[in-house]
């Protein structure tokens, strides 16, 4: 692979290796690059491939609104917050989805089949590595009939696709399936030596954390601890040299995924490549009384969230009784698209990154 080349409002400045902090860019650039048109042939044909994918298995692509009057109360994602101004009347306030879940699901619900769409998403405050910018591109798709292991045979083949059609800027071995399988429960029994399906309460697992020398100073909650031990003994030390799921995540950490009957798991996994989590993949809950405990409980925890939103009142009755299992998917583009390049920061893929805009904005005011 040769020199990177890293596009800022699709000014190139070449790069020897890829950096791995962010760097000074240049916003405007007055010269002109003769290979600009191919890099965004190729970040163009990299979308294409996915897109082909989806439609070749029957997928249909859908489009759902970026604005929303209501969110799913999500505790651990801050929101951008916006208004509508109408000609007449007082002004209402409005929200910018961090995912197009909400939407997506009530098409699902009303007999849409398989759809899929690579929507643009906003996380406010997700900035500051090189793995986040607060607007991302993110590729959901949901499978009727479908149970949440049925999916990993679904990113395999999507993955093997761009590999063929050469999307892959690295060594196919890195990237191509089987995919590694792992589930949280081994990760930590062999990765941090703690028996999870023992350390059901939380004062369990701070003495756990307290045990590795972790400071705990406050007593968190356990899904809290959870991802104390999680974030610091486990996923540095996760495999890196295929991608790897990490299946079956505990129960106690609230999502609307499905739970594994008869044990302290969820029918969840995530998908990391290179050590950076990649897509987030469930059986859908579809329970209308589980879905409504679910937002109650999740509404309450926002009230520590610094911007507060409205909550879809609508959301746990949006599937039928009889609805069938489905599975749900949820890939970064952004960073799909990255780990394939063998770049390790999205400033290689976004064409306006956050920190050149905001630089960019500072050097304007000096």
């Amino acid at each position: 692979m040769g020199p990177a080349r890293v596009y800022v409002a699709a000014f190139p400045v070449r790069l020897s290796p890829p950096p791995r902090s962010s760097a000074p860019l240049l916003l405007y650039s007055s010269a002109m690059d003769p290979s600009l048109r191919e890099t965004l042939r190729r970040h163009d044909g990299f979308s294409g491939t996915v897109r082909a994918f989806f439609r070749d298995r029957g997928y249909v692509e859908v489009e759902t609104p970026v604005l929303s009057p209501f969110l799913i109360p999500e505790p651990a994602i801050e929101v951008f917050q916006a208004q509508y101004v109408p000609g007449r009347g007082s002004p209402r306030p409005l929200w910018l989805a961090p995912s197009p879940e909400l939407w997506m699901k009530r098409l699902l619900a009303a007999g849409s089949g398989d759809i899929f769409q690579i929507s643009r998403s906003f996380r406010n405050g997700d900035y500051g590595g090189p793995h986040h910018n607060p607007e991302f591109r993110l590729l959901e798709w949901y499978t009727v009939g479908c149970g949440y292991l049925q999916s990993i045979d679904v990113t395999e083949e999507l993955f093997r696709r761009m590999i063929a059609e050469g999307q892959a800027a690295r060594p196919e071995a890195e990237l191509a399936p089987p995919f590694a399988r792992l589930t949280m429960e081994e990760a930590f029994r062999e990765l941090a030596h703690i028996d999870l399906a023992r350390c059901q309460e939380p004062g369990q697992l701070i003495d756990e954390a307290r045990r590795a020398g972790l400071d705990v100073r406050d007593s968190p909650t356990w899904e809290q601890a959870f991802h104390l031990l999680f974030l610091t003994l486990v996923e540095p030390e996760l495999p890196r040299d295929r991608p790897l799921v990490l299946l079956d995540y505990p129960a106690q950490v609230p999502t609307t995924a499905r739970r594994k009957a008869g044990t302290p798991w969820s029918e969840r996994w995530e998908l990391f490549v290179d050590g950076v989590e990649v897509a987030n993949v469930y059986t859908e809950e579809t329970d209308a009384a589980t879905l409504r405990a679910l937002v109650a409980e999740e509404a309450g925890r926002r009230a520590g969230c610094r911007t507060q939103h409205a909550v879809d009142a609508g959301f746990a009755d949006v599937f039928p009784k009889d609805f069938p299992p489905c599975t749900g998917a949820a890939l970064g583009m952004d960073r799909l698209e990255m780990v394939f390049s063998g770049l390790p920061s999205l400033q290689g893929v976004i064409l306006f990154p956050f920190s050149a805009i905001l630089g960019a904005q500072s050097a304007d005011r000096e």
